[in-house]
């Protein structure tokens, strides 16, 4: 029992009651009156007037003691734990002491006697004393029996006492305070008691609310955190985040064990169906989690084995030449590889790194050779300049023996030009412009021959020299506009072949 020495006899008695009579009504050795004076701590209580008749004998002079070692502080370190310490005396005012005697007496044999109500009562028997030592020793008794009360009335309103301590105390109290050999308004003290009882019992309603409103506040606080756990179980689903919501559940789980350990201990049927909620839930996370992970192992298990295909595929192909059509089937390799998923990111990185470095094989392969192209072109665009450069040479064409001369000239540079091959995708269409005014200059002499021999070529030339008149105008104003010089010279190229048609017209 928590608290004891507030309320047990065993702990507010005063030293000479540890050296009092047995139950046979034994006196114990050393009893003398003056060991009582001023010092209740060692005066023995009287034995039963049934077993004393006369003035006991003087105690026999104590026999002189043998001189003893003096224990080391290691010994008296060791025997520390088996000595007791007394609980300090109360001290009582005189006017305490003095109440408390007005309820007794002493006659002439050492007798001493309570006035209870109209009766008096013998509580004990103290010999060789005088009236007033004796009356003090057990006015004393009273009051302890008195501080007894008081401190377990002080005791009520601690905070921690429970509902067993006051029983406990109560009835314990109630038999000290039955026929105690003491002496002070006995009556009064069993009244003091009975209004503590009265109290105690106040205190043990309240306890017991306090304690059902406790359990109360924890059956809501510990079903706040099953309800957590039911909602976490109720959200799966395929978006769940598991690792996330595992960590929800070691969360509510340690809230548990927390809330558990700190707060009172709830009803076992409360407790165990609260448990089995919760355990209820984890059990379907638990399980929802396992099939996720089995589908999601399976899962990672065919994507891995969809990327080895690929592997397989990207090898095989890896080493081919043929450039553009390779580089379609890459393309659709790739998002083959993007629809097949994850396989997990340790077998996701080395699938990858094999997928890489049979696409590096081809692509490195396939710069190479362009970057070959590159100058090859650039080379063949060296060579068309210079041949075109050699056909523009050719003009003018003035007469139709000159024009049959250049075209001619202009088929050989031809066979020469289509030999060279492909140049810079950027150049083509300039170069090829400058070689097509050439013939196309030439083809108007040769068209103005064949008009001079027509019925209607003067009608015709007549119409196509104000024609060729318009065109020239446009072409000076655009040539005027025009901010690029690549398409500026494309622009006086076709206005040279135009005014050698004119030439040509007149």
């Amino acid at each position: 029992m928590a608290d004891n020495t507030a309320i047990t006899p065993e702990n507010t008695s005063t030293p000479q009651e540890e050296h009092t009579a047995d139950a046979e009504g034994q006196v114990a050795a050393a009893t003398t009156p003056e060991a009582g004076q001023g010092q209740t701590a060692q005066v023995p209580a009287e034995p039963q007037p049934a077993t004393v008749e006369a003035p006991a004998p003087a105690p026999a002079a104590p026999k002189p003691a043998k001189p003893k070692a003096v224990p080391s502080p290691a010994a008296l370190a060791r025997k520390a734990p088996h000595v007791k310490a007394a609980p300090a005396a109360p001290t009582y005012s005189q006017e305490e002491i003095d109440k408390a005697e007005a309820f007794g007496r002493v006659d002439e044999q050492g007798n001493v006697f309570v006035r209870e109500g109209d009766q008096e009562r013998q509580v004990g028997q103290f010999p060789n004393a005088d009236a007033k030592e004796a009356l003090n020793l057990y006015a004393r008794r009273y009051l302890d029996l008195k501080e007894k009360l008081n401190l377990f009335a002080s005791r009520l309103r601690s905070p921690k006492i429970k509902a067993h301590e006051i029983d406990e105390s109560v009835a314990s109290l109630k038999e000290e305070t039955s026929q105690p050999e003491a002496v002070g308004d006995l009556a009064a003290l069993r009244t003091q008691l009975d209004q503590l009882a009265e109290q105690g019992q106040a205190r043990k309603a309240e306890l017991a609310q306090a304690r059902k409103d406790a359990m109360a506040k924890a059956i809501k606080e510990r079903t706040a955190i099953v309800e957590k756990a039911e909602e976490l179980a109720a959200s799966l689903g395929d978006s769940t985040n598991w690792r996330s919501t595992s960590d929800k559940f070691s969360s509510l789980f340690e809230q548990w064990q927390h809330h558990q350990r700190t707060t009172i201990r709830i009803d076992k049927a409360d407790a165990d169906a609260l448990w089995k909620r919760f355990s209820s839930a984890r059990t379907t996370f638990n399980q929802a989690h396992r099939k996720w992970a089995q589908q999601r192992d399976a899962q990672r298990a065919e994507t891995k084995r969809i990327k080895d295909e690929i592997i397989a595929e990207a090898d095989q192909i890896k080493d081919s030449t043929d450039w553009g059509p390779t580089s379609h089937q890459f393309n659709e390799l790739m998002d083959r590889w993007k629809q097949a998923g994850r396989a997990g990111r340790q077998d996701d990185d080395a699938l990858w790194a094999r997928f890489r470095q049979a696409a590096d094989v081809f692509f490195n392969a396939r710069q190479a050779d362009r970057d070959k192209t590159s100058v090859n072109e650039r080379e063949n665009l060296t060579k068309k300049e210079a041949l075109v450069a050699k056909a523009e040479a050719l003009l003018p064409v003035k007469d139709t023996k000159a024009a049959k001369q250049a075209r001619q000239e202009l088929a050989k540079i031809q066979e020469e030009w289509d030999a060279i091959g492909f140049v810079p995708r950027d150049d083509v269409r300039r170069i090829e412009g400058r070689m097509d005014a050439v013939d196309r200059q030439i083809k108007a002499v040769e068209d103005a021959a064949w008009n001079q021999s027509d019925p209607e070529a003067d009608a015709r030339v007549s119409s196509f020299e104000q024609q060729l008149t318009a065109q020239l105008k446009d072409l000076d104003r655009r040539i005027a506009a025009e901010q690029d010089p690549a398409k500026k010279q494309e622009l006086e190229a076709e206005k040279a072949t135009k005014e050698q048609w004119m030439n040509a017209v007149r």
